[in-house]
């Protein structure tokens, strides 16, 4: 018995003696790896002395942010996205002056508290990281109109996004939901809800109560029924494609589709439009023959001509129909939406290999056709360019890009 004792206290202290050995091995690479990294890379230490209020410090390896930042008082906006950013130091709450902070592409499994605490964040980005959930904290970004986080694990839809007030555009792709809360009509002031990429195998009932919705995509889902959609009043684009299903549902007259059969559905409705714009031309060319007052049934316009009309290989281009890494994402950024037209105005966003841009956001719909202008309503999915010129219509945009 004396032996077995005193082999196990042997044994006891050997294992000890290896976890202080690997506690202080773990110690001396950190320390190496902050050394390592106090060492800027290249035209980084120029890029901080600027003194200019954008700071994109994307794809520079960094696996802790550079401590000199969080003295930048003037900073709006910051980009450290494709690096190796496990969290941010608590000191980034100093800068009470960013509007907009992307962080995709890093390694973070939580947002960072210091996060939290920056109450003028209008755009926040947070997508291809490690998150499976939010901290009730982020409640305190009371100016929040575009969070980002697609391309994460969350398995349920985080609740605590019901505390932003004036949250917009909301980008939740490529995660792990399969339902939606009963109660996510409480989020009203939402424009853009992004579901792409999940595992939702029923159409989510509660979307029919979110009549303020403008933009919904469900494409990359399970889904083999679709309601009518008539009964959102204020939807504009609808996308649906990869979900095995024959046909699109019904939609108002104004809506833009995308997915199995849209094509053929659209020019059919477009086909109806144009000839009930024919018969009242003529039935008003007939009585002012007859030397009637012509009896005016509406304003019929021809679809053909009208500028908010793309064709299907240029909405396929925008909305990622045929790639899982394609997609057209909308950016919110001043303005309200109103009707149906959307067009970029500056361009914010640009995935690349080497780095990402942000620009501008916010759907405004305000004609007849779709312009896209401002912030926040924005599609995109990875690795592709997004930058318009200023005023520059959608489609003309779609459409430079495929000739080019």
């Amino acid at each position: 018995m004396g032996n077995s004792s005193r082999k196990g206290e042997e044994e006891e202290e050997e294992l000890e003696e290896d976890e202080e050995k690997g506690k202080i091995a773990e110690n001396k690479k950190r320390t190496e790896e902050e050394e390592v990294e106090e060492e800027l890379p290249q035209g980084v230490e120029e890029l901080l002395a600027s003194g200019d209020p954008v700071l994109d410090l994307s794809y520079r390896k960094f696996r802790r942010l550079p401590s000199r930042v969080c003295g930048l008082m003037h900073l709006e906006k910051l980009y450290v996205c494709g690096n190796s950013l496990r969290t941010l130091p608590d000191s980034i709450s100093q800068l009470q002056g960013l509007r907009i902070l992307a962080l995709d592409f890093n390694k973070m499994e939580d947002v960072p508290p210091a996060v939290c605490q920056l109450s003028n964040l209008t755009r926040l980005y947070l997508g291809s990281n490690r998150l499976v959930s939010l901290p009730p904290e982020l409640r305190n970004l009371q100016s929040l109109r575009c969070l980002w986080v697609e391309s994460n694990y969350f398995q349920r839809f985080p609740r605590e996004l019901y505390d932003l007030p004036h949250l917009r555009s909301l980008q939740i792709g490529d995660n792990r939901l399969k339902t939606l809360p009963p109660d996510l009509v409480r989020m009203e002031a939402l424009r853009g809800l992004w579901l792409y990429g999940n595992r939702f195998e029923v159409f989510p009932r509660v979307l029919l109560s979110m009549e303020n919705l403008e933009i919904l995509d469900l494409d990359r889902n399970k889904i083999t029924e679709f309601p009518s959609l008539k009964r959102l009043p204020a939807l504009r684009l609808f996308s649906y494609d990869h979900n095995p299903v024959d046909g699109p549902p019904k939609v108002g007259e104004e809506v833009l589709l995308v997915g199995e059969g849209a094509a053929e559905f659209m020019q059919a409705r477009d086909d109806r439009k144009e000839r009930h714009r024919k018969a009242a031309e003529k039935e008003a060319e007939e009585s002012a023959l007859a030397g009637e007052e012509p009896v005016i049934h509406g304003i019929l316009k021809n679809s053909n001509s009208s500028p908010g009309r793309m064709t299907h290989e240029a909405m396929i281009s925008v909305g990622h129909m045929a790639a899982a890494d394609d997609g057209l994402q909308v950016k919110d950024e001043e303005g309200d939406l109103e009707r149906a037209i959307a067009e970029y105005d500056g361009a914010e966003l640009a995935y690349d290999e080497e780095g990402i841009e942000y620009e501008r956001e916010e759907l405004i719909c305000e004609g007849e056709g779709l312009e896209y202008e401002g912030e926040e309503l924005e599609y995109d999915r990875a690795q592709m360019d997004y930058e318009y010129e200023e005023g520059e219509k959608l489609e003309d945009a779609v459409q430079r890009d495929v000739e080019q």
